[in-house]
């Protein structure tokens, strides 16, 4: 077992709530060619207060950038933008590790407004 599988330290209710997870939709998605490793720029509208925010996703074993727009995704929007290369994330799309270590996206399996949070 690797230090990943391991649970995590237990956390109060209070702390899950200070990780703002929200669903949106992939309005855009572009080749990050400049990226170390392999990567997509997203667009993702979060509707509502949040609106569109930008995210840089290491997805490309499983996504084509052409069908991505329209799929929803589930994102942190409450870390600090983040540097990647020349490019700003402005949230963190989550994903799982598939049995390679290649990330499969997290979305809801019905559509649902964006914007709503996880709860």
């Amino acid at each position: 077992m690797s230090a990943s599988d391991e649970p995590a330290a237990t956390i109060a209710f209070d702390d899950f709530l200070k990780v703002d997870i929200r669903v949106g939709t992939i309005v855009e998605a572009q080749p990050y060619p400049e990226a170390r490793k392999p990567a997509y720029k997203l667009v993702i509208d979060f509707g509502g207060t949040i609106g569109l925010k930008k995210s840089s996703a290491q997805i490309t074993k499983h996504y084509r950038c052409e069908d991505l727009p329209g799929r929803q995704v589930l994102a942190v929007v409450n870390f600090p933008p983040r540097q990647i290369g020349k490019f700003m994330s402005e949230v963190l799309t989550l994903g799982m590790p598939d049995g390679d270590g290649e990330v499969v996206l997290i979305g809801p399996s019905l559509g649902v407004p964006n914007g709503g949070r996880l709860f």
